[in-house]
């Protein structure tokens, strides 16, 4: 099974993961777009 960041779509072979919940859903997050999530796209 492939994991991939839900917010760019990075492949776990490339970055490093966070487990998260969106809209419900447990999802997974690469550390590069933990900023962006935190802080809002400006």
């Amino acid at each position: 099974m492939e994991i991939k960041c839900f917010v760019c779509g990075a492949t776990d072979k490339e970055r490093v993961y966070i487990p998260c919940y969106h809209d419900g859903e447990e999802k997974i997050a690469c550390v590069r777009c933990l900023p962006m999530l935190i802080h809002g796209e400006h």
